[in-house]
């Protein structure tokens, strides 16, 4: 009975006063009367923080007395991520047989110096939350740790093992041999043919230098390489002054005082001798064509088969990260953009590019119509690759050398102004991962010695304009193209028919007229 009275009285209260006055909280007492839309007594006013489009922290650079570069950003957060960047890559191995840079890359954090192991390296950077990984393009080799603020100190004694410091033992390189055989193995058996096309359309762009010299060692390579070749070509391009040490989310100082104690003065495992064979080649554009006929019937099987496809890439010289024109073409490329014909999404995802809307909604035949830039400091490439039916492939490649020669027509202002913005915008999305502004704040810096802040990016994708478009155009389409051809290829025009749809007004190929087919 009192306690069934009691609940009455509860009750009559809460109908008075409202639920909000008999809230109970964590701490067992309760703010009678209080709105949900004010603010609680006692509680300090909340300080917003306001977006002004700046970055608060600054990327401060400092080069040591033996050449190296430290770059650092500023990140609030426990974790941060370092690594070093070397000016060392596919396009510098004019001297030494292709694949160094491969076999590196699969070499890396291996046994040292200081550890017996990759395991011993691994299980030292658990206790930090630590992860590692070393990446190798044309032109860059990256090895790079994610870890705990506080392990910092570990780290970069770590990355200075790594990369100055490598056993490069003899079951190592024999276990390497047997990883890269494997991945050529599987990259020409993978169902997905880009980064073979991205091979093939390099070969054919700069054909035997530079950026044209393969990413993944051939196969006749393999078992030519050895401690002593990997020694005189580390000798050569491991170098401080070719050296960038990165770092996102520490203070600048104390990455500064780590450099000095772990990588100023430290004798390579290689020597210190004076670099001899530096290969200083300049990218030579030459245009041609790569071709690989194979039966691609068999790619992908399963309960979901990938029908029988022809690939095309077609591409013509752009311009170097360094020069002007750079942000004019990440516009283009961002203009005609494209994807695969089951690709979902409004318009964030791309499917107002011209591509979408004047070749993969108008041709259903079509699997793919995707544009790449590839850009270099002494050259570029901007492509565009198509996939489709081996019967239909005449067809296609006209579709793609007409979209070529529209880039040169005018730009709609709406088009354009969305072209902007999405560049914008991935751009903004992608520096909010830490690992991405790492690699941004890294490359810069090893290929200019300073750092284009987002905002100042920002500022020069704006002021784009409809001529800037036009100009890029009409000079990238005086260049030779550059042409990657996979799969069943009966239906492939010649090169000469090719170029000369370039070079026309409508970018058709020329009539051919057969007597019999």
């Amino acid at each position: 009975m009192a306690t069934h009275m009691s609940r009455c009285r509860t009750w009559r209260r809460v109908q008075r006063f409202g639920i909000a006055a008999y809230r109970k909280y964590s701490s067992g007492g309760g703010y009678p009367n209080i709105s949900l839309s004010n603010p609680l007594p006692g509680i300090p006013k909340p300080v917003f923080a306001s977006v002004d489009g700046q970055e608060k922290y600054e990327t401060r650079i400092t080069t040591l007395e033996n050449g190296l570069k430290v770059a650092s950003q500023n990140k609030f957060g426990q974790f941060c991520t370092v690594g070093v960047l070397v000016n060392s890559g596919s396009r510098h191995e004019a001297k030494y047989p292709s694949g160094i840079a491969h076999f590196l890359e699969k070499l890396a954090f291996s046994s040292t110096a200081q550890y017996g192991s990759k395991d011993e390296i691994l299980l030292t950077l658990e206790k930090h939350g630590g992860i590692c990984d070393c990446q190798t393009s044309r032109d860059t080799t990256m090895y790079a740790v994610s870890a705990e603020v506080k392990g910092l100190d570990t780290v970069v004694s770590l990355l200075s093992d790594a990369v100055l410091q490598p056993r490069l033992l003899d079951e190592e390189i024999e276990m390497t041999k047997m990883a890269v055989r494997f991945e050529l193995e599987d990259l020409s058996m993978r169902p997905d043919p880009e980064p073979l096309l991205t091979e093939m359309i390099h070969a054919a762009a700069y054909r035997g230098n530079t950026v044209g010299l393969p990413r993944f060692c051939p196969v006749d390579n393999v078992d030519k390489i050895d401690k002593n070749m990997l020694h005189s070509y580390l000798c050569n391009y491991y170098r401080p002054e070719r050296m960038v040490l990165a770092g996102v989310g520490i203070e600048h100082e104390q990455l500064v005082e780590c450099a000095r104690k772990y990588l100023q003065d430290v004798r390579p495992v290689w020597g210190t001798n004076t670099a001899a064979n530096v290969d200083l080649s300049v990218a030579q554009y030459t245009g041609g064509i790569v071709k690989m006929e194979k039966d691609m019937s068999d790619v992908s099987l399963g309960p979901t088969p990938i029908p029988e496809l022809t690939h095309i890439m077609i591409g013509l010289e752009s311009c170097s990260f360094l020069e002007d024109d750079f942000i004019p073409f990440a516009v283009l490329n961002m203009m005609m953009g494209g994807g695969g014909s089951f690709s979902a999404g409004g318009p964030g995802k791309g499917m107002f590019t011209r591509l979408y809307l004047n070749v993969l909604n108008r041709h259903h035949w079509m699997y793919n119509a995707t544009s790449y830039h590839h850009s270099y400091e002494d050259s570029g490439l901007l492509c565009i690759h198509a996939s489709a039916d081996p019967r239909q492939v005449r067809e296609m490649v006209e579709i793609i050398t007409r979209e070529f020669i529209q880039m040169a027509g005018s730009a709609g202002e709406m088009e354009l102004e969305r072209a902007k913005t999405q560049l914008k915008s991935m751009l903004m999305m992608n520096l909010e991962s830490r690992p991405v502004i790492f690699e941004d704040v890294g490359r810069q810096v090893l290929s200019t010695g300073k750092r284009k802040l987002p905002h100042e990016l920002c500022s020069l994708i704006s002021k784009v304009t409809a001529s800037d478009i036009k100009r890029v155009t009409t000079k990238m389409l005086r260049s030779k193209p550059a042409v990657a051809a996979l799969g069943d290829l009966t239906e492939l025009p010649s090169y000469e028919h090719i170029q000369a749809a370039l070079s026309s007004k409508d970018g058709r190929l020329p009539r051919m007229y057969r007597l019999f087919r």
